[in-house]
């Protein structure tokens, strides 16, 4: 079905280090609604932070990603880009492989860009994620 209705073309060039974890080019062709994810962070459904390390925190941060795409009639195969902003003096690298854990985590692959930030809008939080999606019409 996914080939059925894309509206997405993921391309890694011979000439680019390719990984199974994020694509180097995505276009999107006509036809298409867009879904923006605002950053989600580690929160639970009653606003409390779970986990206080990275990895917890990412995994919990992806898993809200996950939701809200859902909500939204989207799925991580829609994604083309994810945004993650990680504070400093933490390490993208165990984030990544927590996420990378969840099932979903390695559909699409999207584009992706991580960011060290000297910290969020919740002093709690140590990482945050964004998504944006293209969804055919």
């Amino acid at each position: 079905m996914k080939g059925e209705r894309s509206v997405i073309t993921r391309i890694n060039p011979d000439t680019l280090h390719t990984s199974p974890a994020f694509s180097q080019v995505i276009t999107v062709s006509s036809g298409a609604r867009l879904v923006f994810v605002g950053g989600q962070n580690a929160t639970d459904a009653n606003g409390q932070i779970v986990g206080n390390d990275i990895a917890t925190q990412s995994a919990q941060a992806f898993r809200n990603v996950l939701a809200a795409l859902e909500a939204a009639g989207a799925t991580m195969d829609d994604v083309i880009r994810l945004a993650i902003y990680i504070v400093q003096g933490h390490s993208i690298q165990e984030g990544f492989e927590a996420v990378m854990q969840i099932p979903e985590a390695r559909l699409g692959p999207p584009t992706v860009t991580a960011f060290y930030v000297a910290g969020l809008a919740r002093p709690d939080a140590l990482v945050e994620i964004e998504a944006l999606a293209a969804v055919p019409e």
